[in-house]
């Protein structure tokens, strides 16, 4: 038995009386129909799918060039350093000439050793905090992607240094005796105090300078930031 429909070119033979061969052929007769009987106008504009939210695809050369980099946050830490050196000086500068213009001697510091030692640790930590803004500044800026990482990278590289450099001076201490040799001066604050004072002004100096050297590296990046958006 042979039968022809409508929009099918091909000619389908089946045995009679068979049922789901007649079912089958009945839908795929009617696929045809509905098929060809679709009406396009060429005249109409094709409609495009509404705008997703999502974030458009980064380019995979980009995402090379971000992460960590040990160059940008080297030389962060090297300006960091420089900084530190420039502005403590300058503050060492100024402090002795504001103690000659008030003739502020050392036995009116001996005799408020609690004041003097607050303002010189505050003034250090200031000046160190503006030294890694300044570093977490130009490491942003060298590694143009992700500027708080290189201003991490800043801080870990100086705290590494720190350690480094305090193991190196306990070892030739035990071995040389060289703290025995300095000539301290003698300050009228119990050894409790001293030690108080010296953890809260080293756990104030980690934070800060933490902080700062982060805020330098995001904001370093937001000058190839905004030059991007005018490209």
């Amino acid at each position: 038995m042979s039968q022809q429909y409508p929009g099918d070119t091909a000619t389908i033979t089946h045995p009679a009386g068979d049922a789901s061969t007649q079912r089958y052929e009945e839908a795929r007769a009617a696929a045809s129909l509905a098929m060809n009987s679709i009406a396009v106008n060429p005249d109409e504009p094709l409609r495009t799918p509404p705008a997703t939210s999502e974030q458009p695809a980064v380019d995979t050369e980009l995402l090379s060039y971000r992460g960590f980099k040990f160059g940008a946050a080297f030389f962060g830490w090297l300006i960091a350093i420089s900084m530190s050196v420039l502005l403590m000086a300058a503050v060492a500068g100024a402090a002795l000439g504001t103690a000659e213009v008030l003739d502020y001697t050392t036995s009116d510091a001996k005799a408020q050793p609690g004041a003097a030692s607050i303002t010189a640790a505050a003034v250090t930590i200031f000046m160190l905090t503006l030294a890694f803004y300044t570093g977490g500044y130009v490491a942003g800026r060298l590694a143009r992607f992700d500027g708080g990482r290189q201003g991490f990278g800043v801080w870990m590289i100086a705290l590494l240094v720190a350690v480094l450099a305090g193991g190196l001076g306990w070892f030739l201490d035990s071995q040389y005796g060289l703290v025995d040799n300095l000539n301290r001066p003698d300050v009228a604050l119990t050894d409790n105090t001293l030690l108080l004072g010296s953890a809260a002004a080293a756990a104030a100096l980690l934070i800060l300078t933490l902080v700062a050297a982060i805020v330098g590296g995001k904001s370093g990046r937001r000058y190839h930031d905004r030059i991007d958006q005018l490209l």
